[in-house]
Parts: C-alpha cells; sequence; structure tokens
C-alpha cells in the first residue's frame, strides 16, 4: 500500500468511497462525499490523501482550512476520512491520519481538529479538552492536536 495525494480523475472514486463508507454509519446524512467535491470545487481541499493498493484506492483522507473563534490562522479540519469496508481496521486510516499531520507539520500548520467518535481518533493522538467547539455539534466529539510538535504521531 501507499499514500499519494489525489490526482485528476480520482474524485468519482474518492466520492464513492465516501458515500459507501459513510453508508452505514448512523450518525451519517449522505453528504459526505458532496463535502468532499466542494472543498475541491471551492479550492478548500488543502490536503487530499489517497491510499492506493494494487492500483486500487482503498482510503482516502480530506484536510481543510478551518477557522478558531473566526480566524483562519493555521489550522486544518480532518475530514471526512473513509477506508473500504473489507480494509477497515488494518491501519489504513491511521496511516492516512499520520501522512496528512507530517504534511501538514511542513507547511506550518499550527493545529489539527475533528468531529468523531474520540474512541476512534485518540490512539492517533486526538483529545477531547474542552478547548475547542462546533456549531450544531455536541462539544464531546469536538477533538484536536494542537502544536505543531503534536502534529506528528
Amino acid at each position: 500500500m501507499r499514500i499519494r495525494d489525489e490526482r485528476p480523475g480520482d474524485e468519482d472514486t474518492i466520492h464513492e468511497l465516501t458515500q459507501t463508507a459513510f453508508a452505514p454509519m448512523p450518525y451519517s446524512v449522505g453528504t459526505e462525499g458532496s463535502i468532499i467535491r466542494a472543498l475541491r470545487r471551492s479550492g478548500d481541499l488543502s490536503l487530499s490523501l489517497v491510499a492506493e493498493d494494487d492500483g486500487n484506492i482503498v482510503g482516502h483522507a480530506a484536510f481543510s482550512p478551518v477557522a478558531i473563534d473566526g480566524v483562519h490562522d493555521g489550522w486544518f479540519g480532518l475530514g471526512p476520512i473513509s477506508v473500504r469496508a473489507d480494509r477497515q481496521r488494518q491501519g489504513i486510516g491511521k496511516a492516512l491520519i499520520r501522512e496528512g499531520l507530517e504534511r501538514l507539520k511542513a507547511r506550518g500548520a499550527k493545529g489539527c481538529a475533528l468531529v468523531g467518535n474520540l474512541d476512534v481518533y485518540r490512539s492517533s493522538g486526538f483529545e477531547n479538552d474542552g478547548r475547542l467547539s462546533c456549531k450544531g455539534v455536541d462539544d464531546r466529539y469536538v477533538q484536536r492536536l494542537g502544536r505543531s510538535d503534536e502534529l506528528t504521531i
């Protein structure tokens, strides 16, 4: 398996992978693939990584700028992140996160935030310490890595 940047022509595969991965999730409203398309269209898809195995895309992670207290100042959001169902729990998502965080660190990012299950993202170093919130989201799901030294996992 290798991790690479998204290339032209990957868009539909990423969309389908994301939609399929989120479909069985009780919290999904079915917009995750559209979110990636909208980020790409607006120029806000800062980093789009795919995990490829034997020429097939088996995972994807999107990173985009986020505002903290209304200011865009070096913080990024992680998500959506998807792994093909038959390849989950094999470390692919964690590898995508690790690679993305390393690239963000190299760009001078100040932090990375996400909305997700604490049990899933804690192993990648994310934490919920009550310092971040997201409008319309239960605060317990808002997580972060907040210093550049934390962007290495």
